[in-house]
């Protein structure tokens, strides 16, 4: 019982050191550890201040997916486009206590596999991966329960447009609309299993 507390505490002790270091301002010791301190904090310790200083949305996105399989005589489908998004929007404004996740999974997902990847799809580091297959998971498991078929491969589009400025009162509004950014991501191959 006494070697299972005391490796409670060194455990809680050790957690607690590492997160600091990760929170800190950078230092001799954060920087000579990062790559260890980074192994421990990401992804289920991650820490940042978006809970007190929350970033305001400047675009709205709309994330939708279609899925791709071969059919019996060898022909290749390739299906509609299915709005993630929309279902997301249906589920939190018909539901007066939406979840979080509800609001913010598929949201999240795309702000960090932004972070990850930037403007390409090849991943540079484990991390990326890891966000790329949890976009990819929570497109797949989405689209699973919305069609019954099979499918092969799954491909995201993102649709991303900027949030027109607040106009101000005896002023004309701007003439030039914001321009509508399409991304398409590469089809991602999709196991029986739907991993």
């Amino acid at each position: 019982m006494g070697i299972a507390v005391a490796l409670c505490l060194a455990t809680s002790l050790i957690h607690v050191f590492l997160v600091f270091l990760f929170v800190a301002p950078p230092n001799q010791l954060s920087q000579y550890y990062s790559r260890q301190i980074n192994a421990w904090v990401y992804p289920l310790f991650e820490q940042n201040w978006r809970l007190f200083a929350p970033d305001p949305e400047s675009v709205t996105r709309q994330i939708s997916a279609r899925t791709e399989r071969t059919s019996a005589d060898g022909t290749r489908e390739v299906s509609d486009w299915y709005d993630l998004t929309a279902v997301d929007d249906a589920d939190a404004n018909h539901n007066i206590f939406p979840s979080h996740t509800t609001q913010n999974m598929l949201r999240r997902s795309w702000t960090a596999y932004l972070e990850a990847f930037g403007n390409g799809d090849q991943p540079h580091s484990e991390r990326a991966r890891m966000m790329r297959q949890y976009l990819r998971n929570i497109a797949v498991e989405r689209l699973t329960s919305h069609r019954k078929e099979t499918f092969e491969s799954v491909q995201l589009r993102v649709i991303t447009r900027p949030i027109a400025a607040p106009t101000t009162p005896g002023k004309p509004r701007p003439a030039a609309q914001p321009s509508v950014d399409t991304r398409y991501l590469p089809w991602w191959k999709v196991a029986t299993d739907g991993n």
